[in-house]
């Protein structure tokens, strides 16, 4: 991609672009796993953060949109991951300068994104309870295969699972979100 080459390169206006058209990828697999506004701009900056360092691994094989959605699905999984580790732990501090640069270039895309992610989340609220229930791999497969409908090898191939892995997380997964359903309708 000639985008991702001159970003290499260090044109800062080729990377600014890239965020531009992948930022609501970013937010949509962010705003899979956090509610709050603050966390989903956290992460979708700690995602354009690596990308940026690692952009001389993209090799241009499959799709930027993929590769930077495989970015931001590990993120997410290893900040959960992390955090229920130490749940003190926040994500890594950004030096000032880089700090600023994402906000300038994120700010607007953000708000707007955001929004519109805030009023889906609204009206989701009923089964974000429920995956909130879940473990971070129940909630992702869930979300990609019965939110998105992502078939199965899409599914494999953003998370590195085998096929048969995912099916067998998506079969466990939805008997734990049944099972919390009818806890939480036992309780009403």
């Amino acid at each position: 991609m000639e985008l991702a080459r001159l970003a290499r390169e260090g044109d800062e206006s080729a990377f600014a672009e890239i965020m531009r058209r992948y930022s609501p990828r970013v937010f949509r697999v962010a705003s899979r796993f956090y509610r709050r506004r603050e966390q989903v701009e956290e992460t979708a900056q700690e995602v354009f953060l690596k990308a940026f360092t690692e952009l001389g691994s993209y090799e241009g094989r499959g799709s930027m949109e993929g590769w930077l959605t495989r970015i931001a699905t590990n993120t997410c999984l290893n900040q959960l991951r992390s955090a229920k580790r130490r749940p003190e732990s926040t994500i890594s501090d950004l030096t000032e300068d880089e700090s600023t640069w994402l906000d300038t270039h994120l700010a607007d895309a953000s708000t707007e994104r955001h929004q519109a992610v805030e009023r889906s989340l609204v009206a989701a609220d009923l089964a974000d309870r429920l995956l909130g229930t879940l473990s971070p791999d129940d909630r992702l497969v869930l979300t990609m295969m019965d939110g998105e409908d992502a078939p199965v090898k899409e599914v494999a191939e953003l998370t590195g699972w085998s096929e048969s892995k995912v099916k067998v997380q998506a079969f466990r997964a939805r008997k734990r979100m049944r099972q919390a359903l009818e806890k939480l309708l036992g309780r009403g």
